[in-house]
């Protein structure tokens, strides 16, 4: 476990203002609000050491895409804008998913992803 750094602290900080899964880019640009010099390399070291220590999840998007959230949230999925290809959270899980499941399988979790526009975008 590494001690609490500015730098880190500005990381986790871009989490609190974004209210959502962000990419490493995103996470860049929101932490240098709260720390200017602020490089990618240390962006990338700190968030392995943040998933490392369980403050960050990565949440893997198709083609490898990875984007970063904070634990603590009840099962949910996950919306992207095609437009501005920023990721949200989806609150809700409407589907019987255990319908799907062929017989004989057990099921141990599930990702829906939805694509589309988001409310910014399509204003």
């Amino acid at each position: 476990m590494e001690r609490n750094t500015q730098q880190r602290q500005a990381i986790l900080n871009a989490f609190d203002k974004a209210e959502r899964p962000l990419s490493i880019q995103e996470i860049l640009e929101l932490a240098q609000d709260d720390c200017p010099g602020l490089g990618i390399a240390t962006i990338y070291r700190n968030i392995k050491a943040l998933v490392g220590d369980n403050k960050l999840i990565s949440v893997e998007m198709p083609g490898g895409v990875a984007y970063y959230e904070t634990p603590g949230h009840k099962h949910h999925h996950h919306f992207s804008c095609t437009n501005c290809q920023k990721v949200f959270d989806v609150e809700k899980c409407g589907l019987n998913i255990k319908t799907l499941v062929p017989d004989g399988f057990t099921l141990e979790r599930h990702e829906i992803l939805l694509y589309g526009t988001c409310g910014s975008c399509s204003r």
